[in-house]
């Protein structure tokens, strides 16, 4: 009946500032599942649609897991960035200069923030599992 891939092959997973309060977290996480959606292929992530007995349709969930992880700090996080760059895991991160102003003052404030300065407040990875848990296993379910 469907043709779907293996879903325990490739994962979404987010590490998350666990110093953030909720308001923040939740803001941080749906800017970096937007953004790495946007870096993904048609070929990479797959989603599927699913249909209740009335005939609603509940469109574009990932038929991939989505992992929610919880950082001590910024520099565990960093550590993933570098681990994901060195590997070729497709990311994106949000730092604290995110945060004030529209995108165009934020875009300035980052340029002028040397990275070892910069807050990490999370991580956003989508890969093959294997290679995602390799460089998540340390960190704790987000909760």
């Amino acid at each position: 009946m469907n043709n779907l891939p293996d879903e325990t092959k490739k994962r979404f997973v987010a590490v998350l500032n666990k110093k953030m309060d909720v308001g923040r977290t939740v803001n941080v996480l749906g800017h970096m599942s937007v953004g790495l959606s946007n870096l993904l292929t048609p070929d990479d992530a797959v989603y599927v649609d699913y249909t209740d007995r009335d005939n609603n349709i509940y469109s574009g969930v990932s038929h991939y897991p989505f992992i929610v992880l919880k950082a001590d700090n910024s520099n565990k996080i960093r550590k993933v960035r570098e681990e994901a760059i060195t590997r070729g895991i497709t990311f994106t991160v949000f730092v604290d200069t995110m945060i004030v102003g529209g995108s165009i003052v934020q875009q300035s404030k980052t340029r002028e923030t040397p990275e070892l300065d910069l807050n990490y407040l999370g991580i956003c990875l989508f890969g093959e599992t294997e290679v995602i848990r390799e460089i998540t296993k340390k960190f704790s379910l987000y909760g």
